[in-house]
C-alpha cells in the first residue's frame, strides 16, 4: 500500500466469486455497509455484495424483512386500487360495503373484474417470489457443494451448522430464534390490525342495524296505535256531522244516597229515569267508603280481591301504609289489583278519558288513558260539563288526518265528589246539601242538553252511578276506643268510621276479641269480627292479608272514636258537635248505603222507565265494557248485556224513606230478664252480633283469589283499658230530646213540602 496509511475497501469486481478471505469484505462488515444497496447498478450485484458480507442466517432474515416489505407494498397497491375503483364507480365515501364484504368471504369468483385484477397480480407476485427464492437457494446449494461459500464455513467453524444438515439452509444459529419471534410478532401485530378494522366494520354496521330496528319498533308501536281505533270490526253511527263508533259517558256521583231522588230536587236525574232502565237502587260494596267502591266500579272485583280494602290500611307483606289523600301513599301501582276499564279499552284498542275517577292517576298495569285529568277538588261543575263536551267534540274516523293523540275517546268517565263533600260537611239532611244536590242535577243537566244539541241523544250510551249513601253521626252516637280496649297492644288501625285492629303481638287477637265480643253484649251498636272465622261471608272481606285480623264495626250512623281525636264525654258535657255530620263506610245493605244506577243509549235499547233487579256494584264493569264492545277481563261479576227489565216502575212500589239510626241507651249487664233482640236475626248467647237489617238472598259470588299482603298499621294513640259502659243520666235526657228535634223537624218539613 502507498504510505497514506488509509485502508482500501474497494475491492476489484472482475475476480469473481472467488475473494480473499483476507479482504476486509470477508470479515468487517463495516466495510461492506460503504457499498449501500442504491449504489449497485443491479439487483444481482447487490446480492453478490450481500453474499460476500453476510452469513446464510443474516440472508434469511434480509429475505423475510424484503418479504414482509413486498407484502405490505402490495397491500398498499391493492387498497388504493380499490380505492380508485369505488371511486369510479360513483361512490367517494369509504364506507365498506356489506354486500361486497359478503360476496368477498364466499367466492373469489363472485368478485368484480377489478378486484380479478388485484387477486391475479398478487398471484403473479407471490409466483416470482417463489421463483427467487428457489434461485438463491440453488446458489447457495451450488456454492456450498463446491466448498465456496465462506459464509456457510463460518457458521460451521462457530458450531452453529445442525446437525445432520447438507445445506445452509437449515444452519440456523441459536440467535436466529429470536429473529423468527420478531417476525413472527409483526405478522401477529398484522393479524390484530386487520381483526381491529374487523371490528370497526362490525361496530359501524350494528349501529346502523340498531337504528334502523329502533326506527322500524316507533313506527309499528305508532302504527299499531293507529290501527288500535279501528281494532274492531265496529258499527258506526252518525250524528250528520261525525262517525261515532260505540260511545259511552259513565259518571259517578260520590255520596249520592238512593233516596235523594225522591227529594223532588233532582228533575233532571228523575227524567233520565223515565228514559233509561235501572233498579230501584244499587248495592255498594264493603266496606262502602270511596275508594275501594269506585274501584270495585272499575274492576268488577270485591275490594278483597282487587286489594284496595279500605281508604286506609296497612300492608304488612310492603310493610307500608295506603293513605287516599296522599299521593305518595296511595298513587304506586303496587296498591291497586285487578284490571280498571280504562285499562281494559286501552289494551283492546279502544281510546278512553278519565276525568279524576280515583285510581286513574295510579298508572295501573302501567297502562294509562288516551286522556287522563288530575284530581282537582276545586274544579266546578261548569268545568266539568265542559269537560265531558269537549271529549266527545274531539274528532273520530270521519277525519282521516287527525292526530291519533286527538282522536275521539270511546269511553269517557268523570269523578263528581261535591254531594259526598257537602254530606260530610253538612250532613244528608242538612239545607245545605240540598242546594248542593240539586247543584248535580244540574250539572248532569248541562251534559244531556250538550248531547241533545249534537243529536247523539241515541248514539251515545250515558250511565250515571254513585259508590255509595251517608248517614247522619251525633255526639250520642259515638263510642270511645279507649273504653272498649286497651289501645296500647294495638299497632296499626285501619279504616274508619269501622276499625281494623292489628296488635302488636298476634296471640293478644283471640284475647282482644274475646274481650270486645263481651262489651257487644251489653252495647247492641258495635260488632266484632275476626277476619278469619266469623267474618259475615256477604261483606266478601276475608281473604286478603290487608284486611286486619279484628274489627270493630259500629252500627249504621255511629262512630268509634280515640279520644285523641274526639273526647266524647268532654263534649257531651260542654255541647260540642262533632264532625263530620255525615258518615259512611258501614253494612253495604243498610238503607241508608244504597246507591243508585241509571243507564241510557243504544247499548240499552229498553222502553223508558224500565226497572231492573237490585244489584251490587261488581256488575257495573262488565256493563261498561258490553256497551262499547270490549271483552271484560274475568271477574266477580255476571250480570250481561243485553238487561233483562222486569217491568217498568211504579211509584207504589217506591221504597221508603230511610230514616238516621234513633240515639241508643247500652243495656245494663245487671239485667235479670231474658236478652230480647235488638235486631233481626240476633241470637241469644252468642259472642258477636249480626249487622242490621239486611236481605242475604243475593246469588254468591265467584271466590276471588287471595293476594299476598300480611299486616299492621299506623301506631295508634295509647291509652289505658275503659270498660265503663254506663251513660250519665244527662246524657239519656240529651239522646231523647236530640231525637224529638229530629221528629219535629221531620214533621215541619212535611208540612211545608221542603222535605
Amino acid at each position: 500500500m502507498p504510505g497514506t496509511g488509509t485502508l482500501d475497501t474497494n475491492a476489484p469486481r472482475d475476480d469473481g466469486d472467488s475473494p480473499s478471505l483476507l479482504s476486509p469484505l470477508g470479515y468487517d462488515d463495516d466495510a461492506s455497509s460503504i457499498h449501500s444497496r442504491s449504489e449497485q447498478d443491479t439487483d444481482s450485484d447487490d446480492d453478490q455484495l450481500q453474499l460476500r458480507a453476510r452469513n446464510s442466517r443474516e440472508l434469511r432474515a434480509r429475505d423475510r424483512l424484503v418479504l414482509m416489505e413486498e407484502e405490505e407494498l402490495e397491500g398498499l397497491v391493492a387498497s388504493t386500487r380499490r380505492e380508485q375503483e369505488r371511486k369510479r364507480r360513483g361512490s367517494g365515501l369509504a364506507v365498506p360495503n356489506p354486500l361486497r364484504m359478503l360476496k368477498r368471504k364466499g367466492s373469489n369468483a363472485s368478485l368484480a373484474s377489478s378486484t380479478d385484477d388485484v387477486v391475479d397480480e398478487k398471484r403473479e407476485r407471490r409466483r416470482l417470489r417463489r421463483q427467487r427464492r428457489q434461485q438463491k437457494k440453488e446458489r447457495l446449494l451450488e456454492n456450498a457443494a463446491h466448498g465456496e461459500d465462506g459464509e456457510l464455513m463460518y457458521e460451521m467453524e462457530e458450531g452453529g451448522m445442525k446437525d445432520g444438515s447438507s445445506t445452509g439452509a437449515s444452519s440456523d444459529r441459536d440467535d436466529s430464534d429470536e429473529v423468527d419471534r420478531r417476525q413472527l410478532g409483526m405478522l401477529a401485530d398484522a393479524k390484530v390490525r386487520k381483526g381491529r378494522r374487523w371490528w370497526r366494520w362490525v361496530l359501524i354496521h350494528s349501529l346502523i342495524v340498531i337504528g334502523f330496528a329502533i326506527l322500524v319498533l316507533v313506527a309499528w308501536k305508532l302504527s299499531k296505535n293507529r290501527k288500535g281505533t279501528v281494532i274492531r270490526d265496529q258499527e258506526y253511527l252518525s250524528n250528520g256531522t261525525a262517525l261515532f263508533a260505540p260511545t259511552t259517558i259513565i259518571i259517578s256521583l260520590d255520596g249520592f244516597r238512593a233516596d235523594f231522588l225522591q227529594r223532588d230536587i233532582t228533575p233532571r236525574l228523575n227524567a233520565f229515569i223515565k228514559e233509561g232502565v235501572s233498579p230501584k237502587y244499587m248495592l255498594p260494596s264493603f266496606p262502602s267508603v270511596t275508594f275501594p267502591n269506585h274501584y270495585t266500579l272499575a274492576t268488577g272485583l270485591y275490594p278483597e280481591s282487587h286489594g284496595v280494602v279500605g281508604n286506609t290500611f296497612w300492608d304488612p307483606e310492603l310493610k307500608a301504609e295506603f293513605y287516599y289523600t296522599d299521593p305518595d301513599r296511595s298513587l304506586h301501582p303496587k296498591w291497586w289489583g285487578g284490571e280498571p276499564f280504562w285499562v281494559t279499552a286501552e289494551k283492546q284498542g279502544i281510546r278512553t278519558a278519565i276525568h279524576m275517577w280515583p285510581g286513574s292517576e295510579a298508572h295501573v298495569l302501567h297502562v294509562e288513558p288516551s286522556f287522563m285529568d288530575k284530581y282537582n277538588g276545586n274544579e266546578s261543575l261548569d268545568n266539568k260539563a265542559a269537560r265531558v263536551l269537549e271529549l266527545i267534540d274531539k274528532p273520530g274516523k270521519e277525519d282521516e288526518t287527525v292526530a291519533l293523540s286527538e282522536m275521539r275517546p270511546q269511553v269517557i268517565a268523570a269523578y263528581v265528589p261535591n254531594v259526598d263533600s257537602a254530606g260530610h260537611k253538612f250532613g244528608p239532611n242538612s239545607t245545605e246539601i240540598r242546594a248542593v244536590i240539586e247543584d248535580a242535577d244540574n250539572f248532569l243537566d248541562t251534559v244531556f242538553h250538550g248531547l241533545s244539541q249534537r243529536n247523539l241523544t241515541d248514539i251515545v250510551n250515558v250511565i250515571v252511578v254513585s259508590d255509595h249513601g251517608m248517614a247522619t253521626t251525633d255526639v250520642s252516637r259515638l263510642i270511645q276506643l279507649e273504653d272498649l280496649i286497651d289501645t296500647s297492644k294495638i299497632e296499626h288501625i285501619d279504616g274508619w268510621p269501622l276499625y281494623g285492629l292489628r296488635p302488636y303481638e298476634s296471640a293478644d287477637v283471640r284475647p282482644l276479641y274475646d274481650e270486645l265480643a263481651k262489651k257487644a253484649e251489653s252495647n247492641p251498636n258495635f260488632d266484632v269480627y275476626l277476619r278469619d272465622e266469623n267474618m259475615p261471608e256477604r261483606y266478601h272481606f276475608s281473604n286478603n292479608d290487608r284486611i286486619a285480623p279484628l274489627w270493630i264495626v259500629p252500627k249504621t250512623g255511629w262512630a268509634i272514636v280515640t279520644k285523641e281525636e274526639f273526647d266524647v264525654a268532654k263534649a257531651k258535657e260542654d255541647g260540642s258537635v262533632y264532625h263530620p255530620r255525615g258518615l259512611h263506610g258501614y253494612d253495604h245493605e243498610h238503607p241508608l248505603m244504597r246507591a243508585i244506577f241509571v243507564a241510557r243509549g243504544p247499548a240499552f235499547p229498553h222502553s223508558g222507565n224500565s226497572e231492573i233487579d237490585v244489584f251490587q256494584n261488581i256488575e257495573v264493569y262488565n256493563l261498561l265494557c258490553d256497551s262499547v264492545g270490549i271483552e271484560p277481563k274475568p271477574n266477580n261479576g255476571t250480570l250481561r248485556l243485553p238487561l233483562k227489565p222486569k217491568g217498568t216502575h211504579k211509584p207504589e212500589d217506591t221504597p221508603e224513606v230511610p230514616e238516621d239510626p234513633e240515639p241508643e241507651r247500652p243495656k245494663l249487664p245487671i239485667a235479670t230478664d231474658p236478652a230480647r233482640p235488638t235486631l233481626p236475626g240476633k241470637a241469644d248467647g252468642k259472642t258477636s252480633t249480626t249487622k242490621q237489617a239486611a236481605p242475604e238472598s243475593e246469588a254468591p259470588k265467584p271466590e276471588p283469589p287471595k293476594p299476598k299482603p300480611t299486616s299492621e298499621k299506623p301506631p295508634a294513640p295509647d291509652g289505658g283499658a275503659k270498660g265503663g259502659d254506663d251513660e250519665k243520666s244527662e246524657g239519656g235526657i240529651k239522646g231523647i230530646w236530640d231525637w224529638f228535634t229530629d221528629k219535629v223537624n221531620e214533621v215541619w218539613d212535611t208540612i211545608t213540602g221542603s222535605n
